[in-house]
């Protein structure tokens, strides 16, 4: 499956999280959430080409803590704030936040390039983390789309238990926590470091079973 094709599923969700800012930022709303999505794909891919793994979650809010860059995913991380960067100011005016400084919206660029950067590596120590207890467990290559799936899940709700019967990523709500919390100023650090904590305790062996059970449940041609 390409990243085309697995983004193309995702059109619906987009439109319907775009009509909370207008019809005049519909195809801006699709076009960012693909964005996000070929940027979490990237991200994912460069972690597992890699023949290194976080093995912990202690080490893992270590790397985080770091602040190592994401020079190598700057093209992509870049569409997103383009993408972003409009519909955020869109928002926050039609938000009615009276007392919302203007200097906020004028640097709502930035804000939520710092967010992208740092979601994203977050994105990748989880990946790595979780295909690591995969590996562990089953002696083979993790897949990628499995480790997308369940660091994207992680990442967004580190409480809520899995459920992998229904493989698509969750990218509009990605979107929303990196584009729309980033801009006014609240971190997803706390969340990341949960999300850590419950990777820790994956059993990589069930993960890869219910993954493929999953995949085999489906009809041959899609």
């Amino acid at each position: 499956m390409t990243v085309t094709e697995k983004l193309s599923g995702y059109t619906t969700a987009a439109r319907s999280a775009g009509r909370g800012v207008g019809a005049a930022t519909l195809s801006s709303g699709v076009a960012l959430v693909h964005a996000v999505g070929r940027l979490v794909d990237a991200a994912v891919a460069r972690v597992l080409l890699s023949d290194a793994r976080v093995t912990s979650a202690a080490e893992g809010e270590r790397q985080l803590s770091a602040g190592a860059g994401t020079e190598d995913l700057a093209d992509k991380v870049q569409r997103v704030v383009v993408l972003a960067t409009p519909i955020v100011r869109i928002v926050a005016r039609g938000a009615k936040f009276t007392r919302l400084p203007w200097a906020m919206l004028a640097s709502s660029s930035v804000s939520v390039g710092i967010a992208v950067r740092t979601g994203v590596r977050e994105i990748q120590v989880l990946s790595s983390l979780v295909a690591h207890r995969i590996e562990e467990a089953t002696g083979e290559p993790a897949d990628q789309q499995l480790v997308e799936k369940v660091a994207v899940d992680l990442y967004l709700h580190p409480k809520r238990a899995l459920d992998l019967t229904d493989d698509r990523l969750r990218l509009v709500r990605l979107t929303r926590k990196w584009v729309l919390l980033g801009a006014f100023g609240r971190t997803t650090s706390k969340r990341a470091g949960k999300a850590l904590a419950a990777a820790e305790k994956l059993d990589g062996s069930d993960l890869a079973a219910r993954w493929n059970a999953t995949r085999s449940s489906r009809p041959a041609d899609s």
